[in-house]
């Protein structure tokens, strides 16, 4: 008899153990069939879409160009200045500079064909065709115009503040561990690694995140976005 009482009192305190209503089952994680959409799906590109309203009034404003402005400003007042020099000290009665007499002379015996005339003629059309380059193109392709917002008013923004700005845009997104942005004149790339959700729901949420911060920018000239979004390496 007292074994049996050991043996029911047992078994009604296992019972009570198993019915206690702070137990409670943990849930399982199981591992994607090969195939499926689970963490084997390697990455995810978006197809290119349009932001942001055109304006083709704006354009992008035109650079100083004070660095070849300066150069090209300090070699003709060395060039010019020692000429001048050179021709008030002839005229004065002092005999002309080693470096006049040189050149004189070599103008006077080599022959078109020499290598030197040649090499000269290269390099000055080099730099002629550096100038007009300079001259016709506005430069600051580091800067993207924005939109007018009043009359008289210009504003440009940065490339890398732009980049910058998205990519705190697109951190933001559940899943999204790192980012790496890049903004050009016509298009947005953001390259995204994602540890967990499918990547499916993950460039659909950067999509539309950087979608409306490329509007927030008010840019005058939309941009197209590219997103790309894959697994980190296994280590």
């Amino acid at each position: 008899m007292s074994d049996h009482a050991d043996d029911a009192d047992r078994t009604d305190h296992a019972g009570g153990a198993a019915e206690r209503p702070d137990t409670v089952r943990l849930p399982t994680l199981d591992k994607a069939p090969a195939g499926g959409d689970g963490l084997e799906q390697s990455g995810s590109r978006a197809a290119y879409t349009h932001t942001g309203d055109e304006d083709r009034t704006v354009r992008r404003p035109w650079s100083a160009r004070r660095v070849p402005a300066a150069l090209v400003a300090l070699v003709l007042l060395g060039a010019l200045g020692m000429l001048l020099y050179d021709v008030a000290a002839v005229r004065a009665g002092r005999p002309a500079m080693a470096w006049r007499t040189w050149l004189a002379h070599q103008l006077a015996t080599r022959h078109l064909d020499s290598p030197w005339v040649l090499g000269a003629a290269a390099a000055a059309m080099l730099a002629g065709i550096w100038l007009l380059v300079l001259a016709v193109t506005p430069g600051l392709r580091e800067v993207l115009p924005m939109r007018r917002t009043a009359p008289g008013v210009r504003a440009v923004l940065d490339r890398s503040a732009a980049a910058l700005v998205l990519r705190d845009r697109a951190m933001e997104v559940a899943g999204v561990q790192s980012v790496r942005m890049t903004v050009g004149r016509r298009k947005a790339r953001a390259r995204a690694l994602a540890h967990f959700r499918e990547l499916d729901e993950v460039r659909g949420d950067l999509d539309t995140a950087l979608g409306a911060g490329l509007e927030q920018l008010g840019l005058a000239h939309g941009l197209h976005l590219i997103v790309d979004v894959r697994r980190p390496k296994k280590r």
